[in-house]
Protein backbone atom coordinates (compact mmCIF):
# COMPACT_ATOMS: atom_id res chain seq x y z
CA UNK A 1 0.00 0.00 0.00
CA UNK A 2 1.49 3.38 -0.96
CA UNK A 3 2.54 5.69 1.87
CA UNK A 4 -0.02 8.32 0.91
CA UNK A 5 -2.87 5.83 1.36
CA UNK A 6 -1.57 4.76 4.78
CA UNK A 7 -1.38 8.41 5.89
CA UNK A 8 -4.98 8.99 4.79
CA UNK A 9 -6.22 6.15 6.98
CA UNK A 10 -4.32 7.38 10.02
CA UNK A 11 -5.32 11.03 9.61
CA UNK A 12 -5.55 12.74 12.99
CA UNK A 13 -8.46 14.99 13.85
CA UNK A 14 -8.54 17.91 16.24
CA UNK A 15 -5.33 19.62 15.17
CA UNK A 16 -4.64 23.34 15.46
CA UNK A 17 -6.32 24.18 12.14
CA UNK A 18 -9.51 22.39 13.19
CA UNK A 19 -9.44 24.19 16.52
CA UNK A 20 -9.11 27.54 14.73
CA UNK A 21 -11.98 26.62 12.40
CA UNK A 22 -14.14 25.72 15.40
CA UNK A 23 -13.22 29.05 17.00
CA UNK A 24 -14.22 30.96 13.85
CA UNK A 25 -17.46 29.01 13.68
CA UNK A 26 -18.21 29.75 17.34
CA UNK A 27 -17.44 33.46 16.79
CA UNK A 28 -19.87 33.63 13.85
CA UNK A 29 -22.47 31.70 15.84
CA UNK A 30 -21.92 34.14 18.71
CA UNK A 31 -22.30 37.17 16.44
CA UNK A 32 -25.65 35.97 15.14
CA UNK A 33 -26.68 34.90 18.63
CA UNK A 34 -25.61 38.23 20.15
CA UNK A 35 -27.79 40.16 17.74
CA UNK A 36 -30.54 37.59 18.36
CA UNK A 37 -30.29 38.30 22.10
CA UNK A 38 -30.93 42.01 21.45
CA UNK A 39 -33.93 41.07 19.29
CA UNK A 40 -35.14 38.66 22.00
CA UNK A 41 -34.83 41.18 24.87
CA UNK A 42 -36.24 44.02 22.77
CA UNK A 43 -39.37 42.09 21.84
CA UNK A 44 -39.68 40.69 25.40
CA UNK A 45 -39.56 44.07 27.12
CA UNK A 46 -41.70 45.75 24.46
CA UNK A 47 -44.32 43.00 24.82
CA UNK A 48 -44.31 43.33 28.62
CA UNK A 49 -44.60 47.10 28.46
CA UNK A 50 -47.31 47.32 25.81
CA UNK A 51 -49.50 44.24 26.10
CA UNK A 52 -49.52 43.40 29.80
CA UNK A 53 -49.34 39.67 28.92
CA UNK A 54 -47.82 37.33 31.52
CA UNK A 55 -44.02 37.25 31.65
CA UNK A 56 -43.49 33.77 30.23
CA UNK A 57 -45.96 34.33 27.39
CA UNK A 58 -44.08 37.50 26.34
CA UNK A 59 -40.83 35.56 26.60
CA UNK A 60 -42.11 32.80 24.32
CA UNK A 61 -43.22 35.37 21.72
CA UNK A 62 -39.81 37.06 21.91
CA UNK A 63 -38.00 33.75 21.60
CA UNK A 64 -39.98 32.79 18.48
CA UNK A 65 -39.13 36.12 16.82
CA UNK A 66 -35.44 35.67 17.74
CA UNK A 67 -35.47 32.09 16.40
CA UNK A 68 -36.70 33.31 13.00
CA UNK A 69 -33.99 35.99 12.95
CA UNK A 70 -31.33 33.50 14.03
CA UNK A 71 -32.25 30.97 11.33
CA UNK A 72 -31.62 33.54 8.63
CA UNK A 73 -28.33 34.61 10.25
CA UNK A 74 -27.09 31.08 10.77
CA UNK A 75 -28.05 29.78 7.32
CA UNK A 76 -26.77 32.77 5.36
CA UNK A 77 -23.81 33.89 7.51
CA UNK A 78 -22.48 31.30 9.95
CA UNK A 79 -23.12 28.13 7.94
CA UNK A 80 -23.38 29.55 4.41
CA UNK A 81 -20.58 27.25 3.20
CA UNK A 82 -22.30 24.10 4.41
CA UNK A 83 -24.16 21.91 1.96
CA UNK A 84 -27.92 22.44 2.03
CA UNK A 85 -28.97 18.84 1.54
CA UNK A 86 -32.75 18.90 1.72
CA UNK A 87 -33.91 22.39 2.80
CA UNK A 88 -37.15 21.02 4.26
CA UNK A 89 -35.18 18.62 6.50
CA UNK A 90 -32.93 21.47 7.62
CA UNK A 91 -35.88 23.71 8.53
CA UNK A 92 -37.69 20.92 10.39
CA UNK A 93 -34.57 20.00 12.40
CA UNK A 94 -33.88 23.66 13.12
CA UNK A 95 -37.48 24.08 14.35
CA UNK A 96 -37.29 20.98 16.55
CA UNK A 97 -34.00 21.96 18.21
CA UNK A 98 -35.13 25.58 18.48
CA UNK A 99 -38.31 24.42 20.23
CA UNK A 100 -36.18 22.43 22.68
CA UNK A 101 -34.08 25.56 23.26
CA UNK A 102 -37.28 27.58 23.71
CA UNK A 103 -38.40 25.16 26.44
CA UNK A 104 -35.01 25.34 28.17
CA UNK A 105 -34.86 29.14 27.95
CA UNK A 106 -38.40 29.78 29.11
CA UNK A 107 -38.38 26.92 31.61
CA UNK A 108 -35.69 28.75 33.59
CA UNK A 109 -37.82 31.92 33.56
CA UNK A 110 -40.98 29.97 34.46
CA UNK A 111 -39.38 28.30 37.48
CA UNK A 112 -37.88 31.57 38.71
CA UNK A 113 -41.15 33.45 38.29
CA UNK A 114 -43.75 30.94 39.42
CA UNK A 115 -41.86 28.56 41.72
CA UNK A 116 -39.73 31.14 43.53
CA UNK A 117 -41.84 34.28 43.03
CA UNK A 118 -38.98 36.29 41.53
CA UNK A 119 -41.10 38.56 39.37
CA UNK A 120 -39.56 42.03 39.24
CA UNK A 121 -38.52 43.36 35.81
CA UNK A 122 -34.84 43.03 36.80
CA UNK A 123 -35.30 39.42 37.96
CA UNK A 124 -37.31 38.56 34.83
CA UNK A 125 -34.54 39.88 32.59
CA UNK A 126 -31.80 38.22 34.67
CA UNK A 127 -33.45 34.79 34.53
CA UNK A 128 -34.31 35.21 30.86
CA UNK A 129 -30.61 35.91 30.26
CA UNK A 130 -29.65 32.79 32.26
CA UNK A 131 -32.15 30.75 30.24
CA UNK A 132 -30.81 32.12 26.96
CA UNK A 133 -27.25 31.20 27.98
CA UNK A 134 -28.23 27.65 28.91
CA UNK A 135 -30.27 27.17 25.74
CA UNK A 136 -27.45 28.63 23.61
CA UNK A 137 -25.03 25.89 24.67
CA UNK A 138 -27.60 23.28 23.69
CA UNK A 139 -28.40 25.00 20.39
CA UNK A 140 -24.76 25.37 19.36
CA UNK A 141 -24.24 21.64 19.78
CA UNK A 142 -27.54 20.67 18.13
CA UNK A 143 -27.31 23.00 15.14
CA UNK A 144 -23.70 22.04 14.48
CA UNK A 145 -24.26 18.30 14.90
CA UNK A 146 -27.67 17.88 13.28
CA UNK A 147 -28.93 20.87 11.31
CA UNK A 148 -25.96 22.51 9.55
CA UNK A 149 -23.79 19.41 9.31
CA UNK A 150 -20.66 19.28 7.26
CA UNK A 151 -21.70 17.46 4.11
CA UNK A 152 -19.64 15.51 1.63
CA UNK A 153 -19.08 18.65 -0.40
CA UNK A 154 -19.82 22.27 0.44
CA UNK A 155 -22.22 24.17 -1.77
CA UNK A 156 -19.58 26.88 -2.21
CA UNK A 157 -15.86 26.46 -1.78
CA UNK A 158 -14.71 27.71 1.63
CA UNK A 159 -12.86 31.03 1.54
CA UNK A 160 -9.88 29.78 3.55
CA UNK A 161 -9.32 26.19 2.53
CA UNK A 162 -6.14 24.71 3.99
CA UNK A 163 -6.28 21.84 1.50
CA UNK A 164 -6.54 24.00 -1.63
CA UNK A 165 -4.40 22.58 -4.38
CA UNK A 166 -3.97 19.19 -2.66
CA UNK A 167 -5.29 16.41 -4.89
CA UNK A 168 -8.12 14.29 -3.49
CA UNK A 169 -7.41 10.76 -2.43
CA UNK A 170 -9.24 7.82 -3.96
CA UNK A 171 -12.72 7.39 -2.44
CA UNK A 172 -11.80 4.01 -0.95
CA UNK A 173 -9.22 5.67 1.32
CA UNK A 174 -11.25 8.61 2.62
CA UNK A 175 -12.04 8.20 6.32
CA UNK A 176 -15.71 9.21 5.86
CA UNK A 177 -16.25 6.62 3.12
CA UNK A 178 -17.43 3.18 4.15
CA UNK A 179 -16.22 1.35 1.08
CA UNK A 180 -15.55 -2.35 1.65
CA UNK A 181 -11.89 -3.33 1.74
CA UNK A 182 -10.48 -4.71 -1.54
Amino acid sequence: MPLRQVKARGKRRGGPSELLALGREFAKFGTVGGIGIFVNFGVFNLCRGITGLPVVRCSVIATVVAIAFNYLGLRYFTYRDRARGRPSREVVLFAVFSAAGLIIENGVLYVATYAFGWDTPFQNNAFKFLGIGTATLFRFWAYRAWVFRIGRGPRHAPRHDATAGVPDEPAAYRPETTAPPP
